[in-house]
């Protein structure tokens, strides 16, 4: 556990590289119009990730050769970049990664590209973004790894969605995934989960689908895994660090 507790030089480094990473999403997304090709986005954010001195941590990712995850509709998690063109009624999710002086950041977001609102979209949009700054507030010291989780669970499953049940948050840091993982649904009692310590830091990952949790592996990239009856997932997730009081969120979503 000693491992994973970051020293107070780690933590700024983390915060100044978390900085950088929520500035490059918010610059992706606006950049990411109907009509662009998401190759064009995964361009981008090499460049923007190039620019900001750091690399791209999802690079780091053996026999991963993209800086982005994006994920259209169906499209949950590891959607390689790919031809395609966004277009009206869209649910876009970018999810990127920054290695900065030696320590990574991660986060994640989920839009919709409409000419007029879908009031069921709009609120399994929001309903991902309030489970994520809920149970962000669960991420304090001396919690447990499942009060995290199943805040995330209650607020989903109170609207009627589903969270996923085989991908979890992770901790990070010198690497992309550290321990401890951090499911999506409470899975255990809490007290059998692991306990938060001050300094730690965690990828806390909001993944979720209107319809069943049943997954299936794109066969042709072996990376993009998508929903099985076809219905809409979302992605919503921070890096942030433990602390005695409340969790400090060191990714910014833009929204």
């Amino acid at each position: 556990m000693s491992n994973l507790i970051k020293t107070s030089k780690e933590l700024q480094i983390m915060k100044e590289g978390g900085q950088k990473l929520s500035a490059i999403l918010t610059e992706l997304f606006d950049f990411a119009k109907e009509g662009i090709n998401l190759l064009e986005i995964e361009s981008k954010a090499v460049q923007l990730i190039k620019k900001s001195g750091g690399e791209p941590g999802f690079m780091k990712v053996p026999n991963y050769h993209w800086a982005t995850c994006i994920n259209i509709n169906d499209e949950i998690v590891h959607g390689v970049p790919k031809d395609y063109i966004l277009k009206n009624q869209d649910v876009l999710n970018i999810d990127i990664g920054l290695f900065y002086k030696g320590l990574h950041s991660d986060m994640s977001g989920t839009v919709y590209f409409r000419d007029r609102k879908d009031k069921e979209i709009e609120k399994f949009l929001e309903t991902g973004r309030k489970a994520l700054k809920l149970a962000e507030k669960k991420a304090r010291e001396n919690n447990r790894i499942g009060h995290i989780s199943q805040r995330i669970q209650q607020i989903i499953e109170k609207e009627g969605y589903n969270c996923a049940r085989n991908l979890t948050g992770h901790g990070i840091g010198k690497n992309l995934h550290e321990e401890p993982m951090i499911p999506c649904i409470l899975n255990k009692p809490i007290n059998y989960t692991p306990i938060l310590k001050q300094g730690m830091t965690l990828a806390i990952e909001v993944i979720y689908m209107q319809g069943e949790p049943d997954l299936v592996m794109n066969s042709k990239d072996g990376w993009t895994i998508k929903t099985k009856d076809g219905k809409i997932s979302a992605v919503f997730e921070e890096t942030v660090a433990v602390s005695k009081d409340e969790a400090v969120v060191l990714t910014k979503l833009p929204f």
